[in-house]
């Protein structure tokens, strides 16, 4: 069995509810990186940007699992490998790894990201977004 970390049970009403939070946070991740003014940061962008990875890692891991991780959003990669095994393309996994990299130093830190960081990011966002999606449908 692979530790995943500390990880909360969940039933499956659970999943609707935070698909629609995890498709609001896409919306904003959008719609700040479309209404960004040259020079602007791209800390805030970035930001939802990772809760949403971190709102679709929680339906999946409550679909395929039961379960949401808690605490270390690190170990949510982790805890997504428990959930799908092979399933999870490693691609998938690394975009997943990237954004969630960049939590403690986004939201936490004094760095200052650009425009082209939120760009790179969100180009990641919505490619795991559009897997996510996918598996969901099945």
């Amino acid at each position: 069995m692979v530790r995943t970390g500390s990880a909360k049970k969940k039933d499956a009403s659970y999943i609707s509810g935070r698909l629609v939070v995890a498709r609001g946070y896409l919306k904003e991740a959008r719609n700040s990186n479309a209404w960004a003014d040259p020079g602007d940061i791209g800390n805030p962008s970035i930001s939802a940007i990772i809760n949403c990875a971190v709102a679709y890692a929680d339906v999946m891991t409550t679909r395929y699992r039961g379960e949401i991780n808690q605490g270390d959003h690190r170990a949510v990669v982790k805890l997504l490998r428990a959930a799908l095994g092979k399933e999870l393309p490693n691609r998938q996994e690394a975009n997943l790894k990237v954004l969630l990299e960049q939590k403690d130093e986004v939201q936490y830190g004094s760095r200052l990201k650009t425009g082209d960081d939120a760009e790179r990011a969100l180009e990641r966002l919505e490619e795991f977004v559009t897997w996510a999606e996918a598996q969901l449908m099945k």
